[in-house]
């Protein structure tokens, strides 16, 4: 008789933001694989199979934080090799296993999608171009050889993460709470945002329902143009918000990440979990940023 898995799940990443909010409601026994663990060092592609095995589901959300800093060609690299070598280590040494995990659950962005202007985009739009699109196209890949193996593998395709306690809100929060916040470049671009605790209970949710796979846009279902943005997070704070940022100068103080990130627009409301039933609690921006800053201003 084949031996089962443990009932436990296996994270990476989990000591970031979105890991510290999907820890948190975990109802499963869990670990954490550590960055810098013998036998796990995702950038340069190495997954020790022992440290992966006898586990029942997998959360893989480790690699270099896309913001961290400006976007040099070491910088780039970093990201690229984190994200891509690390889920395709991961992919062979889980498929390499007897005994298989059920799930594969991969963080994802929606930067696959590129800058897209005011296309409507869905889970089955086709990939953009740039380097976040690359990244993402290769990232996705790289867990095919756990899809061969059988595993069921779900990419969630993250927009940005409403957050107080990191990611960009957080970044967001002084220049607005001191009234000199404001729109970036045109203010048209639209942004596709979640809720953190919505995108952790997505996760849960993709963990624990068997006909969930493949890749699935993490989005409010709601997008907003980022004036709208702009002046909901001064209303909710009670500040002005007249200080626009003006494209040359975000191109000129951040290269392409500021392009990328900040100029870019991407429409894409999350069709894929809403067909599977999945329920929404920070449906629209105002509610989101209203839980979010209850004790601010």
């Amino acid at each position: 008789m084949e031996p089962q898995p443990k009932n436990e799940i296996l994270l990476t990443g989990a000591s970031g933001l979105l890991g510290q909010a999907i820890t948190s409601r975990l109802k499963s026994p869990w670990k954490a694989l550590h960055h810098g663990e013998p036998g796990w060092d995702p950038e340069n592609g190495i997954c020790n199979p022992d440290l992966v095995k006898d586990s029942s589901a997998v959360i893989h959300l480790a690699g270099e934080p896309i913001a961290a800093r400006r976007w040099s060609p070491k910088q780039k690299q970093k990201i690229y090799d984190s994200r891509v070598n690390g889920t395709r280590a991961l992919a062979e040494a889980l498929a390499g296993l007897e005994t298989k995990p059920e799930c594969l659950i991969c963080a994802s962005a929606i930067g696959f999608y590129g800058n897209r202007g005011e296309e409507l985009l869905t889970e089955n739009s086709p990939p953009g171009e740039g380097y976040l699109s690359k990244v993402v196209r290769d990232w996705e890949s790289a867990a095919d050889p756990a899809r061969q193996a059988g595993i069921r593998v779900v990419h969630l395709r993250l927009g940005m993460i409403l957050s107080a306690q990191g990611g960009a809100l957080s970044k967001m929060l002084p220049p607005f709470k001191w009234g000199l916040g404001g729109k970036l470049g045109s203010g048209r671009m639209w942004m596709s945002w979640i809720h953190e605790q919505d995108a952790a209970r997505a996760f849960d949710y993709a963990l624990t329902n068997p006909e969930i796979s493949g890749a699935l846009n993490l989005t409010a279902p709601r997008p907003v143009r980022n004036i709208e943005f702009t002046q909901t997070l001064a209303e909710t704070l009670k500040k002005p918000a007249i200080l626009p940022a003006p494209a040359f100068l975000i191109k000129a103080l951040l290269g392409e990440m500021g392009e990328e990130l900040l100029l870019g627009s991407t429409r894409c409301p999350s069709e894929g979990l809403q067909k599977h039933k999945f329920d929404f609690r920070y449906q629209d921006l105002k509610s989101a940023l209203n839980q979010l800053l209850r004790d601010e201003g």
